[in-house]
């Protein structure tokens, strides 16, 4: 069988709330098992949030104590690989039979990381990849991945990659995850510009992939009352508008784009078309001029 069911869920966690969004993860993710989906895919930090409009109190050479407690509470609802959190993760996925792709802020000793993970539907874990490079001021509360965050991962349902958000508009990333094979391109974002479709349109169109692109539909009650919110009157109509997608291999919008509202997109792609959509495309292959450009990729631990 080479024909899979695939959802985008779109929707938000409970900002600096790791229990009330662990009940929205499960709940939502027992909404597209029921779908009979083969493979799940939330946005970008949804276990553990995007606090966006934030500036933890940081400017250029100075960082106030507001700031700091605000990235206390951030922390404390990050995710710890193992941890309790993380377990009860893999648990809701075990539960269901199903691959899943999740965004999660991962505390890793001192730092922490806007990560993804894909679980096998075991509730085995596949992959994790940490964002090379967080976005603007992502990077004051953010660190980097490395080498070994470069994967795309072999599964009975396809060769599965990871690309968080602006990763996507890495062309030397996007060309490492081409060259490692990948069919199902899995883009969590919290990119809720119109532009953003076009962009997963293109990536699909250049990688010959399935483009999975899951975003957050986010009010402002999904935020503390006293979080400083980039748009504190924005109540029900969206702090993070969505724009969700399921994208074929030929730039073809299958689902989606869905704005305004919460939302899962629910589709059947056909890996088999993938062997058609070879023959007059493959940026790696035959439509590549290795003896002009020449690409690499670090070891991972380099």
């Amino acid at each position: 069988m080479t024909t899979r069911r695939v959802a985008v869920v779109q929707a938000a966690p409970r900002l600096f709330d790791l229990p009330e969004t662990l009940h929205r993860f499960r709940d939502l993710l027992a909404q597209a098992a029921a779908e009979g989906t083969h493979l799940v895919v939330f946005p970008e930090a949804f276990i553990g949030g995007y606090p966006k409009g934030s500036t933890f109190g940081a400017s250029v050479g100075r960082r106030d104590d507001q700031g700091r407690a605000l990235f206390a509470r951030y922390r404390r609802s990050a995710v710890e690989i193992p941890g309790e959190a993380f377990e009860e993760i893999s648990a809701a996925v075990a539960a269901h039979g199903v691959h899943v792709v999740v965004g999660i802020i991962e505390r890793s000793g001192r730092t922490l990381y806007c990560s993804a993970l894909l679980f096998a539907p075991d509730g085995t874990l596949l992959a994790r990849h940490r964002k090379l490079v967080p976005t603007g001021t992502e990077r004051v509360i953010w660190g980097r991945g490395d080498a070994r965050d470069v994967i795309v991962t072999d599964t009975d349902i396809g060769r599965i990659g990871l690309a968080i958000c602006w990763e996507s508009y890495m062309p030397l990333y996007r060309t490492a995850l081409y060259e490692r094979g990948v069919q199902i391109y899995c883009a969590p974002t919290v990119d809720d510009r119109d532009v953003w479709t076009s962009t997963m349109r293109h990536i699909a169109v250049e990688g010959r992939c399935f483009v999975l692109s899951a975003n957050q539909f986010a009010g402002r009650n999904d935020y503390p009352h006293d979080f400083p919110a980039a748009d504190p009157a924005g109540a029900a109509s969206g702090i993070i508008q969505g724009g969700s997608c399921i994208v074929d291999p030929f730039g073809r919008v299958v689902t989606g784009p869905s704005f305004g509202k919460q939302d899962m997109l629910v589709a059947d792609i056909d890996l088999a078309v993938l062997d058609g959509a070879y023959l007059d495309l493959d940026v790696v292959g035959h439509y590549a001029r290795p003896d002009i450009f020449q690409f690499r990729t670090s070891p991972p631990g380099s």
